[in-house]
């Protein structure tokens, strides 16, 4: 299934109204009657830096320069989300609230591996400027292996449930997760998903999503992860793409990208805000 094209991702045709609506804002922006933040991958509002000085060390950040606090852009689940919107439903299982996502939980035993990454999502109140965490809500995390296969769902792991997993926000509003770096597969940039629930009871009874998104991942440091061990295909597939040609990032990615940090030994951090 790594081999595949995921059509689920290509945006346009399963998330019209959500692009329609970042459309409209920049065409507000462009004769100033809404501020832009995170909308357009040409935007200045929020800007990325990265840095890979040495060989299996980088860094990656995005800042914002605005005052101004827009809501996550909302994207597509895909096809593989395991909250019961097609039929399979792991938050529902007993052990589905925990960090470490890197290992299958309940009957299943399978692992898996890669380059460590320890992933924090801090989510905020976007009404009240991005300055008040959203303590006592939820986060369910999912992400391809390092194949680029997704648990539940790719051929040879459907009976695993690993690199899946629900937290509840503390006091600062964070989510921290143990995972591995995901892969990039066929016609899809580095990404991780995620979903944001009202509190950990919604989460684990998977209703009432409060926003749906996906994190992406700065170029540099993808290449020198895909330059070590076990990601040969990801490197022929991101040679492929870019952020700019990317099915759901091609739109605007600023607020999606993940601040990276770390090295192909140590592993790396991965954070970002997200404002409901």
């Amino acid at each position: 299934m790594s081999e595949e094209l995921h059509d689920h991702d290509r945006g346009l045709s399963f998330d019209l109204p959500t692009l329609q609506r970042r459309k409209m804002i920049r065409l507000l922006a462009g004769v100033g009657l809404v501020p832009l933040v995170g909308c357009s991958s040409d935007d200045s509002d929020i800007s990325a830096s990265s840095s890979s000085s040495s060989a299996g060390s980088s860094s990656s950040a995005a800042s914002s320069g605005s005052a101004e606090c827009e809501t996550i852009p909302s994207e597509t689940a895909g096809p593989y989300p395991g909250d019961g919107s097609n039929g399979v439903n792991v938050l529902k299982e007993s052990g589905v609230v925990r960090k470490d996502i890197t290992s299958s939980f309940g009957s299943a035993s399978g692992k898996a591996e890669g380059v460590p990454l320890t992933v924090t999502l801090t989510v905020v109140d976007a009404a009240s400027g991005c300055g008040t965490p959203k303590e006592g809500a939820a986060v369910y995390l999912w992400h391809c292996d390092r194949d680029g296969n997704y648990s539940l769902y790719s051929e040879g792991v459907t009976e695993e449930n690993y690199l899946r997993g629900v937290q509840e926000t503390d006091a600062k509003g964070q989510v921290t997760f143990t995972s591995i770096f995901p892969a990039c597969y066929t016609g899809r940039w580095p990404h991780i998903h995620f979903e944001v629930y009202g509190s950990l009871e919604d989460a684990t009874n998977a209703t009432s999503i409060t926003a749906t998104s996906q994190l992406a991942f700065a170029k540099d440091v993808c290449d020198t992860v895909y330059a070590s061990d076990g990601y040969d295909r990801s490197v022929q597939n991101m040679s492929q793409l870019s952020l700019e040609t990317d099915g759901i990032f091609s739109d605007g990615y600023d607020q999606q990208l993940a601040t990276t940090k770390g090295s192909v030994e140590k592993g790396y951090t991965a954070t970002l805000t997200v404002p409901v």
